[in-house]
């Protein structure tokens, strides 16, 4: 059994139940359990604060857990990062009130700032060379510089509109985070081969993300400029029809380019496009 410790509440926890749920692997929906087993696979989710997440798989309370980086690098633990993720993306970053000119960071020398992240702010300043003076705050960071509680703020950063809202902007992106699969440095072999599989899953889960599968029947002779036409993950799947002349083709396009393609191919006498979505992709 692999335990994996995974935060109890947000959008983090969403996005990680969702990623979880694409993979196959079912956690029965509970409010106040903090312990719960899987019903097709072996694993069981310890639900936790985001915070303690490192800590929890560093000493071997869980087996790996799915944290924001921002925490884990801060929190400093004994653990590795296993995979990232992809998604809860943000970044840390230092921000001032918005009527301040900004020459550099040797505007914040002497300065008093205001941040949840005193371990990365400091190990940046020190880098840096600048001597500030930091503030620890949990809550509402966003705040301080208003009630002349601070000079500036260090914090999470997503879209930008906290800081807008309170008279801020931003002025240095100190590290970029997203969600990353963290885990114990002893792990059993039991537990890896349980492990590899979950990252399997994941894998084929994330290589199907914005993808379409797509049939169409065209002329046999416009094979070779149609299937030029296509940047397909391979080159595509080709079978004759029963009506001479005319062949099937299958194949994988990217979302993205999905519509300029689509009407490349028309242009090139691909009749009967039939479009479907990519559940899962077995890479």
């Amino acid at each position: 059994m692999l335990r994996i410790a995974v935060q109890s509440k947000g959008r983090l926890f969403e996005e990680t139940m969702a990623l979880l749920e694409e993979a196959d692997i079912k956690i029965p929906s509970s409010k106040r359990i903090l312990l719960v087993q899987s019903t097709n696979f072996p694993v069981e989710i310890l639900f936790l604060r985001d915070d303690d997440i490192p800590q929890s798989v560093a000493c071997g309370v869980a087996d790996v857990g799915i944290v924001g980086e921002n925490e884990f690098v801060e929190r400093n633990e004994d653990a590795v990062i296993i995979k990232r993720l992809g998604f809860s993306k943000c970044r840390l970053s230092l921000a001032i009130p918005k009527d301040i000119e900004y020459a550099g960071l040797e505007w914040f020398e002497g300065k008093k700032i205001a941040t949840s992240y005193p371990g990365i702010l400091k190990r940046f300043m020190a880098k840096n060379n600048i001597k500030s003076d930091v503030h620890v705050i949990t809550g509402s960071v966003e705040i301080a510089p208003g009630i002349q509680l601070a000079d500036a703020i260090f914090d999470i950063v997503s879209s930008g509109s906290t800081l807008v809202s309170n008279r801020l902007k931003e002025v240095e992106v100190v590290m970029k985070s997203e969600a990353v699969l963290i885990g114990n440095k002893e792990l059993s072999q039991e537990k890896r081969d349980i492990l590899d599989e979950i990252l399997f899953r994941i894998d084929s889960v994330q290589a199907a993300e914005d993808k379409k599968y797509v049939l169409m029947n065209a002329p046999t002779d416009k094979l070779k400029e149609i299937i030029e036409a296509l940047p397909g993950i391979k080159s595509p799947t080709v079978m004759p029809l029963a009506q001479e002349g005319w062949s099937s083709i299958h194949t994988v396009l990217d979302e993205k380019c999905f519509w300029e393609i689509i009407g490349k191919l028309k242009s090139l006498g691909a009749q009967g496009i039939l479009v479907l979505p990519i559940e899962k992709m077995i890479i």
